[in-house]
């Protein structure tokens, strides 16, 4: 996959965000993909932190299956393509915050961090609604790094709300 070019460029540099950029451009590019289906897309990258191991966008509306959301296919992807269910070391990065199920799915896969670009004020389970991925309970938590080219997720879901 070739991410798209970045359209905003910021003037202040954020490590922690700023290494992520490219790969968020990669889910940006899968979320196109998404067809009739909100545009979310994912990738999941291995330990280096640059190999993409899997990648998904939603296919609800294709597939009529509702856990078929970008990061369950991405984590299925990886897991399938590393032949183990734990993705220790591994990173999603993905355009829209998590729900529920997808928070869930990235503490049972093990995943070391999850990043992601818009945040979701009414579905987020990862430090917006809920914060299903730090719950103190829970055996595994991941880190969070949010908000990267968190602009450029945003304007892609509102532009498929707005479409008629």
């Amino acid at each position: 996959m070739t991410p798209p070019p970045d359209p905003e460029p910021h003037s202040v540099p954020d490590p922690v965000r700023d290494r992520w950029r490219a790969a968020m451009r990669l889910a940006l590019a899968e979320a196109g993909r998404a067809g009739d289906d909100v545009p979310v897309g994912a990738v999941v990258l291995g330990p280096d932190g640059t190999t993409v191991l899997a990648a998904g966008h939603n296919e609800r509306e294709a597939t009529g299956d509702p856990t078929a959301h970008a990061e369950v296919l991405a984590i299925r992807g990886a897991a399938a393509r590393t032949g183990d269910w734990r993705l220790s070391g591994c990173t999603l990065v993905v355009t829209l915050e998590p729900c529920t199920m997808c928070a869930g799915a990235l503490v049972q896969s093990r995943v070391d961090r999850v990043v992601y670009g818009a945040r979701d004020e009414k579905a987020g389970a990862a430090g917006s609604l809920w914060d299903v991925v730090r719950d103190r309970r829970l055996n595994h938590r991941p880190e969070v790094v949010e908000g990267v080219l968190a602009d450029d997720c945003a304007r892609l879901l509102t532009a498929f709300f707005r479409t008629p």
